[in-house]
């Protein structure tokens, strides 16, 4: 004896939450359904859980159902999508594919045909599958879990595929592979105690010094000529003092003696080293400076 069932689906807002039902008479009937689902995913799902529940026998199988998309996927699709690779003719993949691998694991060996019923046009079949499958989809809506039904006698594989909503996930097995580990962000540079803003400045020069050991800006010969070198010891040496902006007439550099034991003044005025290192000709960016006034930069 032939078993007829009809098998429809429901989305509120397609996406949105999504039921499934099958129904053969008021002891025989099944739904299920998800929080998030495509109404196409809702009447796939309720062929697979007849086809899954009807397994164990060997009757006809005959379903009732509303949409061409099923229909036509199940009996003139499905056999080139196979030999493709799962893939349409355009070449793209195929939609609600594991499910559709499914649907053709279970109808291998059955004895299954279909037949179209235009819906809510007041079949009775298929309005009470209809039925069901809004009301497992209202109750999704509302967080809370429809009544699943009797299903059928005897059913021993049951069930219809996870939530097409669940995330997959990541690793190996997954279609798109791995996902890419993300480099640790590197340390922050070592902060510079003469200016933050540049680390890389190369070490400063010793000072050259003179015969007296007063660090001068050139050395003094020692094989110069008596009166020069006595010329020349009596010039002392170029040292830093504080800012031009704070003392504008002196510019960066003046000439009062050396004292070793003073301490160093700020070296610069913004941001503790910067600009005063280019003035000095130490510093990234370093220009020769003018006395007489500050630098125009």
């Amino acid at each position: 004896m032939t078993i007829i069932a009809a098998a429809d689906g429901s989305a509120l807002g397609n996406p949105g939450p999504a039921g499934w039902a099958w129904y053969i008479d008021d002891a025989r009937w099944r739904c299920g359904g998800w929080k998030r689902g495509t109404n196409n995913q809702g009447e796939l799902t309720a062929v697979l859980d007849l086809l899954r529940q009807t397994a164990h026998t060997d009757e006809p199988l005959h379903v009732l159902c509303d949409s061409q998309y099923v229909i036509n996927s199940i009996t003139k699709w499905m056999a080139g999508w196979k030999r493709k690779g799962w893939k349409k003719a355009d070449g793209k993949p195929v939609l609600n594919v594991e499910v559709m691998k499914a649907l053709d694991a279970a109808i291998q060996g059955r004895n299954v045909t279909f037949e179209w019923v235009k819906g809510h046009a007041g079949h009775e079949m298929n309005e009470k599958a209809d039925e069901l499958a809004n009301s497992a989809a209202k109750a999704h809506a509302a967080k809370k879990l429809p009544d699943a039904g009797p299903g059928f006698p005897g059913a021993t594989a049951v069930g219809a595929g996870e939530d097409p909503a669940a995330p997959r996930p990541r690793g190996k097995t997954t279609p798109r592979g791995r996902r890419r580990q993300r480099r640790p962000p590197s340390p922050p540079p070592p902060m510079s105690r003469t200016c933050s803003r540049w680390t890389d400045w190369p070490p400063a020069p010793a000072p050259a010094r003179g015969p007296d050991r007063s660090p001068r800006a050139n050395p003094i010969p020692a094989q110069m000529p008596g009166p020069a070198r006595a010329l020349l010891l009596q010039v002392p040496p170029l040292t830093p003092t504080s800012s031009p902006r704070s003392s504008p007439s002196s510019g960066p550099f003046s000439t009062t003696p050396y004292d070793s034991t003073a301490s160093s003044s700020p070296a610069c005025w913004t941001c503790g080293g910067d600009r005063w290192m280019r003035r000095a000709g130490r510093g990234p960016g370093a220009r020769s400076a003018r006395p007489g006034g500050p630098i125009r930069e």
